[in-house]
């Protein structure tokens, strides 16, 4: 029950609390051009933040203000290290941070202590949520790793970055993308073009991973020198992969059969992540999803893990977490 006009508020419900940052030049970039990393905190926590020289002042309810202090206090400490802040960044630091002890289900987290960093070329990665986190860390442990949840949660970008670092560190020889050249209404056979030419939209969303993490002019020279392959799935057939991250992107696509032919490809040395939705099936009717099986076949085996993404852990445009739930809500047993 809120506080009525007959019971006058605590000291605990209008104390502010405020925070000191000695470096300005910090402080600065910490608030943003505009104050605007300040008004994304203040929008999406429910609070409100007032610059007193080199002190920010944290207003609004006890748990909201601890939330956004550690929020503000872990961001700073990012620019400390040298690292910038953007959007996605304040993001990732809201849901990753809860006072030590306010977590769900009793936890104790607190903000980027766990170090969970991917290295590539181009950028360091790191994951913005705990589930994001748990599944990075299974993916350096286990030789067969699944991503399942729904689009926008990073299951195939954080594999695929993974797969960079472990290729840059010289852990594989090779990287190799698949996915099952599926899509609600077309067939490969009646589009226009050569096979290349067929097959390359439905790669595309690896292309476009890979160009995140390494410059574009390696990546066109490691696809020529096959160190990189991007392929359908029915291309793996008869194959031994082994020195190789393998990814397979779209897995709910992938009948039983071409799902059993994948995953005995594994050879020695190599790394496999299998990713799909299975929400997004767009096999034909009554065919089951390999997805599906093999989850239920592999639970419990021993080197592989299985991670599971929802809503909350969508890091696109808000909306889309959003309209996920809205799905969800409706049809619960899709998730």
């Amino acid at each position: 029950m809120g506080i009525s006009a007959l019971t006058p508020p605590t000291a605990e419900d209008i104390v502010e609390t405020v925070l000191e940052f000695p470096d300005n030049r910090l402080l600065i970039d910490l608030c943003g051009e505009f104050d605007r990393n300040l008004a994304q905190i203040e929008h999406q926590m429910g609070v409100h933040i007032l610059r007193r020289g080199n002190r920010l002042a944290v207003i609004g309810d006890k748990m909201a203000r601890e939330q956004a202090a550690a929020v503000l206090r872990s961001l700073y400490a990012r620019l400390e290290s040298g690292r910038g802040v953007a959007a996605g960044d304040i993001d990732g630091a809201m849901r990753m941070g809860r006072p030590v002890g306010e977590a769900e289900g009793g936890e104790q987290i607190e903000l980027f202590q766990s170090g969970v960093e991917i290295r590539t070329r181009k950028k360091p990665i790191e994951p913005r949520t705990e589930a994001q986190k748990a599944y990075v860390a299974n993916l350096f442990q286990n030789e067969l790793g699944f991503g399942i949840g729904p689009a926008g949660t990073g299951k195939t970008y954080l594999a695929v970055a993974v797969g960079v670092t472990m290729f840059i560190s010289g852990a594989v020889e090779k990287i190799i993308l698949s996915r099952p050249a599926v899509e609600a209404g077309e067939r490969l056979g009646f589009l226009p073009g050569d096979m290349k030419e067929k097959v390359d939209p439905y790669m595309q969303p690896l292309y476009d991973a890979l160009n995140d993490f390494l410059p574009a002019k390696q990546v066109q020279k490691l696809l020529e020198e096959k160190r990189i392959e991007i392929a359908p799935l029915a291309f793996m057939r008869g194959r031994t992969l082994s020195n190789a991250f393998v990814v397979l992107d779209e897995a709910q696509n992938a009948t039983a059969m071409q799902m059993k032919m994948f995953l005995t490809r594994l050879g020695e040395g190599s790394r496999m992540v299998v990713t799909g939705d299975r929400t997004q099936v767009d096999l034909p009717r009554g065919v089951p999803s390999g997805l599906q099986e093999a989850e239920r076949i592999l639970k419990g085996v021993r080197g592989v893990s299985f991670n599971y993404f929802t809503s909350k852990d969508v890091v696109r445009h808000p909306l889309v977490a959003r309209i996920i739930e809205a799905y969800e809500t409706d049809d619960p047993t899709s998730v």
